[in-house]
């Protein structure tokens, strides 16, 4: 298949367009979607209403075509939201007792204890993306039922990414069971931003699977949701993350329900594309037996294995069986690709695939981050009198800005494609991983919200 047809088979909105207008597509379960997005919206709306501020009535509002829209967009979206709203219906209802809602009864309900409490729904989260991952990479190195491995890693993935939505509104409901001024959107720390950037990357990767009608790089993008997933688990051994504790001052704003998703929309697509970017490179480099063009591996290896060195004593101390076992995959990890990097390179998709996802990912990325960054700076100026006060957090976020916006202007005026985009990608990666991490564990500032 050469290059045009390959790009062409993408089910972009653009081709898709061409046969025929967007509404003149709706279906009957399209319209009834719509209807209930509309009635749940309502009746929210009417029961909450007295408990919301006149901008969180209008996020609410904003929120019913937003939901109707991108279900329309990507139908899958809707099955995804349907089901969803159902667990988390299911799980607030097993939460009642005659005497009222009872958090105790999340290790008391069968279904609760053991599916559908938000600490339940994150561990099975957490398995399936484990699991989602290893069928992802046997399916790249099987020769017979390769397609079969892919099919069960998707779904997998698909499943995980619906029990951490459910989770993440089962714990939103926990934290008002706690007390009315402890209930927040869970988006406040690192153990719910970790959650979120899991379920977001693999979403929007699923997203480019069904539109370029591939799984094959499946493999390579569910790495950095396992790696997020495994660092989620070693976060709640060590500082005990899971349990909900009441917002600071400065993060009980109406604000924070729309900066922190931007922002993660914007990691998450990076990170798809730096991974893609690891997969560009491998492709690249599949025949290849000179050390240096190898740095691809070799240099994974090194971040890979040594990556626990950056963190605390204590944190290591507390976590040292975890981080031995960490060690030890990540080495098998690095060798197996190495090994078997020219099979992985004739079932990667070719070339112009991989740079397009990843070009995609990158310009999705960029305008969620503007947002957010503008949002934030909304935030600062509320909460501190300032949009802009050169902290650490800020200062970051606009050194991956600018990263960005260079890689951008580079591929759109000077054509960049390539080994160099993909290098950047990569580094680009490290740059946002710092500035989300890194200013946590090195630096302090008025961000300084997550602990290490």
């Amino acid at each position: 298949m050469n290059t045009a047809t390959q790009t062409l088979n993408a089910k972009s909105p653009q081709a898709m367009t061409l046969n025929g207008s967007f509404m003149s597509r709706r279906n009957a379960f399209d319209w009834l979607f719509a209807l209930l997005v509309l009635a749940g919206t309502a009746f929210a709306f009417m029961r909450y209403a007295d408990f919301m501020d006149g901008y969180e009535k209008a996020i609410l509002v904003g929120s019913a075509p937003a939901a109707i829209w991108l279900g329309w967009f990507w139908r899958p979206l809707r099955a995804l939201m349907v089901v969803v709203a159902a667990l988390s219906l299911l799980a607030i209802a097993l939460y009642q007792t005659d005497a009222g809602a009872q958090l105790a009864r999340a290790d008391q309900a069968f279904l609760l204890k053991y599916f559908i409490s938000s600490q339940s729904a994150i561990l099975w989260m957490s398995v399936l993306f484990f699991m989602s991952t290893l069928f992802y990479w046997g399916g790249l190195f099987s020769r017979r039922v390769g397609d079969s491995f892919e099919l069960l890693g998707s779904r997998l993935a698909w499943v995980a990414v619906t029990l951490a939505l459910v989770g993440t509104m089962v714990r939103w409901y926990e934290s008002y069971l706690i007390g009315p001024d402890v209930g927040h959107i869970p988006v406040s720390n690192l153990y719910e931003v970790f959650v979120m950037f899991c379920w977001m990357t693999a979403a929007f990767y699923l997203y480019y699977e069904d539109r370029y009608d591939t799984r094959r790089m499946g493999a390579f993008v569910m790495l950095v949701v396992s790696a997020a997933v495994g660092f989620l688990l070693w976060y709640t051994v060590v500082r005990e993350a899971h349990e909900i504790q009441p917002l600071v001052p400065a993060l009980q704003s109406w604000w924070m329900k729309l900066h922190v998703p931007a922002n993660f929309i914007g990691y998450g697509t990076f990170a798809i594309a730096a991974m893609l970017a690891f997969a560009y490179l491998i492709k690249q480099s599949a025949g290849e037996t000179r050390w240096y063009k190898l740095a691809p591996l070799w240099l994974l290896g090194v971040v890979l294995c040594l990556e626990p060195l950056v963190f605390r004593q204590d944190s290591l101390d507390k976590g040292g069986s975890y981080w031995f076992v960490y060690f030890g995959i990540s080495a098998l990890i690095v060798a197996a690709i190495m090994l078997g990097r020219r099979r992985i390179a004739e079932r990667l998709p070719s070339f112009e695939v991989l740079d397009d996802v990843m070009y995609k990912a990158i310009a999705v990325g960029f305008a969620f981050f503007t947002i957010a960054t503008v949002l934030g700076a909304l935030w600062a100026a509320e909460a501190w009198g300032g949009y802009w006060s050169w902290d650490p957090k800020e200062t970051w976020a606009l050194i991956v800005w600018l990263n960005y916006a260079a890689w951008l202007h580079m591929r759109l005026i000077k054509g960049l494609r390539g080994t160099v985009a993909a290098w950047w990608a990569l580094v680009g990666l490290a740059i946002t991983t710092f500035a989300f991490l890194g200013v946590n564990m090195f630096l302090s500032g008025l961000h300084s919200y997550g602990e290490l």
